[in-house]
Protein backbone atom coordinates (compact mmCIF):
# COMPACT_ATOMS: atom_id res chain seq x y z
CA UNK A 1 0.00 0.00 0.00
CA UNK A 2 1.48 3.29 -0.75
CA UNK A 3 1.90 6.07 1.91
CA UNK A 4 -1.04 8.04 0.52
CA UNK A 5 -3.35 4.78 0.79
CA UNK A 6 -2.06 4.28 4.16
CA UNK A 7 -3.02 7.72 5.39
CA UNK A 8 -6.76 7.03 4.23
CA UNK A 9 -6.84 3.31 5.65
CA UNK A 10 -5.86 5.25 9.18
CA UNK A 11 -9.21 7.38 8.79
CA UNK A 12 -11.45 4.17 8.78
CA UNK A 13 -13.12 3.15 12.00
CA UNK A 14 -14.89 -0.28 12.41
CA UNK A 15 -18.58 -0.94 13.94
CA UNK A 16 -20.87 -3.59 14.78
CA UNK A 17 -23.33 -4.79 12.00
CA UNK A 18 -25.97 -4.60 14.92
CA UNK A 19 -29.64 -5.31 12.90
CA UNK A 20 -28.27 -4.21 9.08
CA UNK A 21 -27.88 -6.14 6.01
CA UNK A 22 -24.38 -8.46 6.12
CA UNK A 23 -22.69 -9.37 2.94
CA UNK A 24 -23.90 -12.52 2.48
CA UNK A 25 -27.42 -11.40 3.35
CA UNK A 26 -27.31 -8.54 1.04
CA UNK A 27 -25.76 -11.12 -2.07
CA UNK A 28 -28.97 -13.16 -1.04
CA UNK A 29 -31.45 -10.34 -1.93
CA UNK A 30 -29.95 -9.73 -5.49
CA UNK A 31 -30.09 -13.52 -5.85
CA UNK A 32 -33.80 -13.24 -4.71
CA UNK A 33 -33.50 -15.82 -2.40
CA UNK A 34 -36.35 -16.79 -0.24
CA UNK A 35 -36.96 -15.65 3.62
CA UNK A 36 -35.38 -18.90 4.89
CA UNK A 37 -32.31 -18.72 2.47
CA UNK A 38 -31.79 -15.06 3.56
CA UNK A 39 -32.05 -15.90 7.33
CA UNK A 40 -29.56 -18.64 6.73
CA UNK A 41 -27.12 -16.22 4.77
CA UNK A 42 -27.58 -13.77 8.26
CA UNK A 43 -26.61 -16.41 10.54
CA UNK A 44 -23.17 -16.77 8.74
CA UNK A 45 -22.80 -13.13 8.37
CA UNK A 46 -20.14 -11.65 10.27
CA UNK A 47 -21.59 -8.70 12.53
CA UNK A 48 -19.40 -8.06 14.85
CA UNK A 49 -15.43 -7.49 12.91
CA UNK A 50 -15.62 -6.33 9.23
CA UNK A 51 -11.57 -6.73 9.31
CA UNK A 52 -12.05 -10.34 9.28
CA UNK A 53 -13.84 -11.00 6.38
CA UNK A 54 -11.06 -11.84 3.52
CA UNK A 55 -10.84 -10.12 0.66
CA UNK A 56 -12.12 -13.14 -1.80
CA UNK A 57 -15.48 -13.04 -0.10
CA UNK A 58 -15.93 -9.81 -0.80
CA UNK A 59 -15.31 -9.76 -4.10
CA UNK A 60 -17.50 -12.67 -4.79
CA UNK A 61 -20.43 -10.88 -2.56
CA UNK A 62 -19.78 -6.97 -4.63
CA UNK A 63 -22.96 -6.58 -5.60
CA UNK A 64 -23.80 -6.84 -2.07
CA UNK A 65 -22.92 -2.47 -1.83
CA UNK A 66 -25.92 -2.70 -3.98
CA UNK A 67 -28.22 -4.12 -1.18
CA UNK A 68 -26.36 -2.43 2.02
CA UNK A 69 -29.06 -0.73 4.36
CA UNK A 70 -27.45 2.97 6.22
CA UNK A 71 -26.06 -0.09 8.97
CA UNK A 72 -24.60 -2.38 7.02
CA UNK A 73 -23.10 -0.30 5.00
CA UNK A 74 -21.66 1.57 8.05
CA UNK A 75 -20.06 -2.04 9.05
CA UNK A 76 -18.89 -3.33 5.30
CA UNK A 77 -17.65 0.17 4.17
CA UNK A 78 -14.33 0.23 5.84
CA UNK A 79 -13.81 -3.51 4.53
CA UNK A 80 -14.23 -2.47 1.04
CA UNK A 81 -12.23 0.68 1.52
CA UNK A 82 -9.33 -1.01 2.65
CA UNK A 83 -9.59 -3.98 0.18
CA UNK A 84 -9.56 -1.56 -2.66
CA UNK A 85 -6.84 1.01 -1.31
CA UNK A 86 -4.63 -2.67 -0.87
CA UNK A 87 -5.69 -3.74 -4.43
CA UNK A 88 -6.96 -7.03 -2.85
CA UNK A 89 -10.57 -6.71 -5.14
CA UNK A 90 -11.31 -6.95 -8.96
CA UNK A 91 -15.11 -7.46 -8.65
CA UNK A 92 -16.36 -5.12 -6.18
CA UNK A 93 -16.30 -1.31 -7.48
CA UNK A 94 -16.91 0.62 -4.22
CA UNK A 95 -15.71 3.91 -6.46
CA UNK A 96 -19.23 3.47 -8.28
CA UNK A 97 -21.12 2.58 -4.95
CA UNK A 98 -19.50 5.82 -3.55
CA UNK A 99 -20.25 8.11 -6.45
CA UNK A 100 -23.38 6.55 -7.95
CA UNK A 101 -25.07 6.10 -4.69
CA UNK A 102 -23.90 9.22 -3.26
CA UNK A 103 -25.57 11.29 -5.66
CA UNK A 104 -28.82 9.18 -5.97
CA UNK A 105 -29.09 7.43 -2.57
CA UNK A 106 -27.33 8.63 -0.18
CA UNK A 107 -29.44 7.50 3.05
CA UNK A 108 -27.44 4.49 2.76
CA UNK A 109 -24.57 6.71 4.44
CA UNK A 110 -26.46 8.71 6.81
CA UNK A 111 -24.88 7.13 9.83
CA UNK A 112 -21.07 7.60 8.66
CA UNK A 113 -19.36 9.06 11.48
CA UNK A 114 -17.34 12.62 10.58
CA UNK A 115 -14.36 10.39 10.39
CA UNK A 116 -15.80 8.10 8.48
CA UNK A 117 -16.90 10.83 5.64
CA UNK A 118 -13.58 12.47 5.92
CA UNK A 119 -11.88 8.82 5.28
CA UNK A 120 -14.60 7.92 2.31
CA UNK A 121 -13.80 11.67 0.69
CA UNK A 122 -9.64 11.11 1.34
CA UNK A 123 -10.19 7.92 -0.75
CA UNK A 124 -12.19 9.31 -3.56
CA UNK A 125 -9.57 12.17 -3.65
CA UNK A 126 -7.12 9.60 -4.06
CA UNK A 127 -9.14 7.58 -6.59
CA UNK A 128 -9.78 10.77 -8.48
CA UNK A 129 -5.67 11.69 -8.88
CA UNK A 130 -4.91 8.19 -9.83
CA UNK A 131 -7.48 8.14 -12.21
CA UNK A 132 -6.39 11.45 -13.52
CA UNK A 133 -2.84 10.80 -13.44
CA UNK A 134 -2.59 8.59 -16.21
CA UNK A 135 -3.82 9.70 -19.38
CA UNK A 136 -5.84 12.56 -18.26
CA UNK A 137 -9.87 11.57 -17.31
CA UNK A 138 -11.47 8.17 -17.23
CA UNK A 139 -15.58 7.82 -17.73
CA UNK A 140 -15.86 7.87 -13.85
CA UNK A 141 -13.60 11.15 -12.85
CA UNK A 142 -16.68 13.27 -13.54
CA UNK A 143 -18.89 11.06 -10.89
CA UNK A 144 -16.34 11.33 -8.37
CA UNK A 145 -16.42 15.01 -9.14
CA UNK A 146 -19.84 15.27 -8.61
CA UNK A 147 -19.95 12.73 -5.39
CA UNK A 148 -17.02 15.20 -3.80
CA UNK A 149 -19.18 18.29 -4.47
CA UNK A 150 -22.55 16.82 -3.16
CA UNK A 151 -22.92 14.01 -0.77
CA UNK A 152 -18.89 14.01 0.20
CA UNK A 153 -18.42 18.11 0.26
CA UNK A 154 -16.96 19.01 4.05
CA UNK A 155 -19.48 21.17 5.63
CA UNK A 156 -17.17 23.77 5.14
CA UNK A 157 -17.26 23.93 1.56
Amino acid sequence: MTPEAQRVAALIRGVTLGEGVGLLQGQGLDDYALPAKLAEYRAKDEKDDWSRIPPVILDQCNSSLSFFDAEGMRFHLPAYLLADLEEKTQAADVVFTLTYKGIGGAEVFELLSEPQREAVRQFLLLKLAEMTGWEGETPASPMIRAALNSVWATSSG
